[in-house]
């Protein structure tokens, strides 16, 4: 069974650049590794959003939270359970 967590986070203003750093900086390699770990990306978009989707074999590793500092709002999670892949 293959499991896609996302955690999305908007940066607090003008600190877009800092949180999409944090997460390539600390939140990556956290990850990599990680068992059961398929498949991560890291995206951006405008409004200082950063998104993390990875892929699992199993049961995710949680991504920490960053600095608050960085986040414009608490950091929001979801799992989703793959259902069709063509």
């Amino acid at each position: 069974m293959t499991v896609a967590a996302m955690w999305e986070a908007r940066a607090a203003d003008g600190r877009g650049p800092e949180l999409a750093a944090w997460a390539r900086e600390s939140a990556l390699p956290r990850l990599r590794g990680s068992a059961g770990l398929e498949r991560l990306e890291l995206l951006t978009a405008p409004g200082g959003r950063v998104l993390l989707i990875t892929w699992w074999n199993g049961e995710p590793v949680p991504v920490a939270d960053p600095p608050a500092e960085l986040l414009g709002r608490p950091v929001h999670r979801w799992s989703f359970t793959s259902e069709h892949v063509e």
